[in-house]
């Protein structure tokens, strides 16, 4: 099945010929297919006791606040996962699409999965506006040092013990440390999640790929606006409709393409490199 027409085709021709970046922000769905499961699916709920709890109440400072331990078991069940994923064939392709625009190129990742570095992008083309998993702080915030992320994968139903509860503690103040992602209670900043670089990227940009993700979040939607707002346009790729997509409705702004980025991507990377050879 071919995703590209030709009157995208030809925009996408008349983009590469100018100077505007070529942005790709992703999202879970892009991990989806390399067997990541989505904080919103039905893995995404975490049991403590006898009560289950959503990752909109798990993935807060407010719990981490209340049960520290319990959230530290839910993240590294997640590192758990992460740590045996593999790239997939949407990852490899960005990363060639990086290779093909170079300095107009940049990433921003919503996944905090790792895999994006896995398949070879660069890390200082990306920004992890909601964290990642490599690292953790402090939890009371004694610095802004970051810490390696402790690496206990868990499973459920696996219980901390004495000794792993203390490599989850600051070396400097002994309080808990936390996970170095963004939480559902918390705001994007520049420090740690890179807002004002994505915004300044956003109006260099010409064209955005949206690669599976929702618009459930402040910042890629601000992101979005922006590239419109500078005279870009985007491309929702994404299995369902979602807050892009509607974006993207009007062909003046961009195009939805439904379906798996794992499909779709390389579409894209064969056609920028059909006009490398012709231009």
């Amino acid at each position: 099945m071919k995703f590209i027409d030709n009157e995208l085709q030809e925009r996408l021709l008349n983009f590469y010929k100018g100077q505007g970046k070529l942005t790709v922000l992703t999202g879970a769905g892009l991990s989806a297919d390399s067997g990541i499961p989505t904080f919103r699916d039905k893995d995404g709920f975490w049991t403590v006791g006898s009560v289950n709890y959503m990752p909109e109440e798990m993935g807060t400072y407010k719990m981490f606040l209340k049960q520290p331990l319990d959230v530290w078991k839910w993240f590294l069940y997640r590192l758990g996962i992460c740590s045996k994923a593999n790239p997939n064939v949407g990852h490899y392709a960005i990363k060639e699409l990086e290779d093909l625009f170079g300095s107009r190129f940049q990433l921003i990742t919503q996944n905090v999965d790792g895999l994006h570095f896995k398949a070879g992008s660069a890390r200082d083309a990306a920004y992890l506006i909601h964290g990642t998993l490599e690292y953790s702080r402090c939890g009371e915030g004694c610095s802004d040092d970051l810490y390696p992320y402790p690496n206990l994968p868990m499973e459920k139903g696996d219980e901390l013990t004495p000794e792993q509860i203390e490599t989850l503690k600051c070396p400097v103040c002994r309080s808990y440390l936390r996970p170095h992602v963004l939480w559902f209670d918390e705001y994007y900043n520049e420090m740690y999640y890179k807002l004002d670089s994505s915004l300044r990227a956003a109006k260099q940009t010409g064209l955005l790929l949206v690669v599976g993700t929702s618009g459930s979040t402040n910042l890629p939607v601000r992101i979005a606006t922006q590239v419109l707002n500078s005279g870009g346009f985007i491309i929702d790729i994404n299995k369902h409709p979602n807050h892009f997509s509607d974006m993207a409705s009007d062909k003046m702004y961009g195009y939805a393409l439904k379906g798996s980025s794992s499909d779709i991507l390389p579409e894209f990377v064969e056609l920028f490199k059909g006009f490398t050879k012709t231009i």
